[in-house]
């Protein structure tokens, strides 16, 4: 089944060819014009001979075409996930670099496609890969000094070299490993916990935020109870945004309590918090609502955590917002407060730019500035393999000379280690599940 205009002339390898597409079984019916590539294997996506059609994009198009392919015999749908799989049985890929692609596909921000665009370019593979064959290398060392330990052959200090080298290795990968999960953070989403006393607009915000009605926003305290979750960018940079239950220091409804509880536990876990305090009755010192919040000194231990930003809230209530900014600091630090303090209403925008700045240059500087600089770890199984092989360094280490073959089946479980985050063995499962996150026939 090709363009009918080029059967004539034949079809050149990685040319693009157009013509009149018709079916297998009846060269009188033309389902459409379009362009065919050919690719021949090995020099394929999947190192196998490969055919593409591009088509027009109408749903009766494709389905004609689709239907008319699964009348040439062997022909067949791709299950999920087959053209890269078959590209990595041939060597086309590293389990990494197919780790990448999928991250690539399920891309939300600017911040992921990027990081999943080195990470599919192969910059994590020849990074571990390069490791590994060091350490085979080393291996290969260790076996030539057991074998011929006493031979005048071996020169002296063999030993004491591997250790050198295997300790050179062993400081990289920790250092590698002590990355404060920057990469699996931007990777998963930069956690945010909103929190504060009821009704301080917490809802509020997480509804402008996603710029939908995510929660349910009501003067009545205790509305939220649960955590209220979404996902959003900011900056190009994914941020997972959830709304907790109003913190105030005693309830007769068991349910509210534990949503409390959950919240500061909420607030605790994340990357960033940001605290919400109603601006009128922090700045009215005839009020004390929101005293409580910062009197408790379990809450009050979330201010000192990194990367929290106290927010007052519906500042359009506010008789005269003239001058907000050193009221606000005033008011900070009569509470000892020193975290950044951001004024804003969400009734009128006020301070809105003032926040998204905040939050899109804070994440940039704690999670996207390193990461510029080398290609940090995604994924959980990547960080279990090399703290597996850093146990076996560090155990080779602690291995005298008289005990040399000891050492070696350390230096042997390590480069195994660093075999399975690239595929070189046992990932049979991990092949499995990954597969099934991609799309039908990627």
């Amino acid at each position: 089944m090709v363009p009918q205009d080029t059967r004539k002339k034949g079809i050149r390898p990685r040319h693009a060819h157009v013509g009149k597409i018709v079916h297998p079984q009846d060269a009188e019916n033309v389902l459409d014009t379009g362009v065919n590539l050919w690719f021949p294997g090995p020099q394929s996506f999947t190192g196998e001979d490969m055919l593409e059609f591009h088509v027009h994009g109408g749903n009766a198009v494709v389905s004609s075409i689709l239907n008319a392919l699964s009348t040439v015999p062997g022909v067949r749908m791709a299950e999920a996930g087959e053209f890269s799989r078959r590209a990595f049985d041939n060597d086309k890929m590293d389990l990494t670099t197919l780790e990448g692609v999928s991250d690539l596909i399920n891309a939300e921000t600017e911040a992921q496609r990027k990081l999943a665009v080195r990470q599919a370019h192969g910059e994590l593979f020849r990074m571990y890969e390069g490791w590994r064959v060091k350490m085979v290398q080393l291996r290969a060392q260790i076996e030539a000094y057991i074998d011929f330990s006493e031979d005048e052959n071996i020169e002296d200090g063999v030993y004491t070299q591997v250790c050198l080298e295997a300790k050179k290795l062993a400081d990289a990968i920790r250092a590698h490993l002590n990355d404060k999960r920057q990469g699996e953070i931007l990777r998963n989403g930069v956690a945010l916990s909103i929190v504060g006393p009821p009704n301080s607009g917490k809802s509020t915000l997480l509804n402008k935020l996603a710029q939908r009605q995510v929660a349910i926003v009501s003067p009545i305290a205790g509305t939220t109870r649960d955590i209220v979750e979404t996902t959003l960018d900011i900056g190009g940079y994914p941020l997972v945004v959830r709304d907790t239950a109003g913190l105030r220091k005693a309830s007769s409804d068991v349910i509210e309590m534990e949503g409390i509880r959950r919240a500061v536990e909420a607030a605790q876990e994340a990357d960033i918090r940001i605290c919400m305090v109603d601006a009128q009755q922090a700045l009215d010192c005839t009020n004390k609502p929101s005293d409580s919040f910062l009197q408790n000194a379990e809450w009050q231990a979330l201010l000192d955590l990194p990367h929290t930003f106290v927010v007052l809230s519906k500042i359009d209530t506010l008789k005269s917002t003239d001058g907000i900014q050193a009221a606000a600091q005033a008011w900070a630090q009569s509470q000892r407060i020193n975290n950044r303090i951001v004024p804003i209403s969400c009734a009128n925008m006020f301070g809105w730019e003032s926040l998204m700045q905040l939050l899109a240059d804070d994440i940039r500087t704690a999670w996207g500035t390193s990461i510029a600089q080398q290609m940090p770890l995604t994924k959980t199984r990547h960080r279990q393999h090399l703290q597996q092989c850093l146990e076996h360094l560090d155990s080779f280490e602690s291995i005298g000379e008289d005990m040399v073959v000891l050492g070696a089946e350390e230096l042997r479980g390590a480069s195994r280690a660093l075999g399975r985050i690239t595929g070189k063995v046992g990932i049979e499962d991990v092949l499995d599940a990954l597969f099934s996150e991609f799309c039908i026939g990627k």
